[in-house]
């Protein structure tokens, strides 16, 4: 616990500037409020599913209008301006911008879902590939991007397995067992949870209904894995080379968007914990961390919705 604790407090030391700081909430005080306010992404973005480039472009301009001003905002006030010249930043950041944008407006696992096994479990089908996809649209891509682009990077964005320090986000799930319980008591939460719903697949496969919703759930908790591996490994651990320990904080707030379709308390908790585990990646080079704690609370926040529902 007193690790973690350094961690964050060295990196808040060495990073924090009450102007640059009180601006970047105030930005993104003012964009969660607006979000909610209009309904953004479910009533807007996700109007165009069946047009998945204007999905994707919108998609990309919110991801953008989080990233940029941020780091901008970062480099101006620690004086670092001339890092915003540099090509290797554009490359990087727009890359990852892009994929994670294509990963989020992506809907060809619709009609996939309709095909499979003649439509009879399509509800089940679209739940698994609605989260097994970012095996196509992130990890393949950035794999690409990591082999094809020079970078000082020789572990993959961190998801190499490295167990040194996992003891720090074992405190970290501890910290969010109360938080999860109060938001489980909460009218918008079992709006969204549990993610999982009987869709009569086991009927269909014979076999108990157990074993397809282990199958949901393992699915559920995959799409953890490559959110982790862009956000904490590309957008930090891959960044650090030219943002320094600057690449946390566009990050943050890029990481809170992409909460925009979630109950509001989700969101503003992602800039708690996007953060922790941003400076983390940073300081152990690694994501396995993020993961677990990702898949913890996950699960647990099921585990939760499943109780309150009975």
């Amino acid at each position: 616990m007193k690790q973690l604790i350094r961690f964050v407090r060295d990196h808040w030391r060495a990073d924090f500037r009450p102007d640059l700081y009180g601006v970047v909430l105030l930005f993104l005080g003012v964009s969660i409020s607006f979000n909610y306010y209009v309904d953004l992404e479910d009533s807007i973005i996700d109007s165009y599913r069946r047009e998945p480039l204007k999905r994707i472009s919108l998609y990309f301009l919110l991801y953008a209008f989080a990233y940029y001003p941020t780091a901008a905002l970062w480099a101006f006030f620690h004086g670092q301006k001339a890092i915003l010249r540099q090509r290797n930043f554009w490359l990087f950041s727009l890359s990852g911008l892009l994929i994670f944008s294509v990963y989020a407006g992506f809907y060809a696992y619709g009609r996939w879902s309709r095909e499979l096994f003649g439509g009879e479990i399509y509800s089940y089908v679209f739940a698994l590939l609605s989260n097994l996809h970012s095996l196509l649209t992130v990890v393949l891509p950035l794999w690409l991007f990591y082999r094809l682009i020079p970078q000082p990077e020789s572990n993959f964005y961190g998801l190499k397995p490295k167990w040194s320090g996992l003891r720090l986000y074992g405190w970290l799930l501890i910290i969010m067992v109360p938080l999860v319980t109060f938001a489980a008591f909460q009218p918008s939460f079992l709006q969204n949870y549990p993610a999982y719903y009987d869709t009569q697949a086991n009927e269909f496969f014979g076999v108990p209904e157990w074993v397809t919703a282990l199958g949901f759930e393992l699915a559920y908790g995959w799409d953890f894995v490559p959110t982790e591996l862009l956000f904490r490994g590309f957008l930090v651990i891959g960044m650090t080379h030219i943002l320094g320990r600057g690449a946390v904080l566009p990050m943050v707030v890029t990481y809170a968007f992409i909460h925009f379709g979630k109950p509001p308390g989700e969101t503003i908790s992602s800039v708690v914990g996007g953060y922790i585990l941003g400076v983390f990646a940073l300081r152990t080079r690694s994501v396995w961390g993020g993961i677990i704690v990702h898949l913890g609370v996950a699960w647990l926040m099921e585990a939760a919705a499943f109780l309150m529902s009975e």
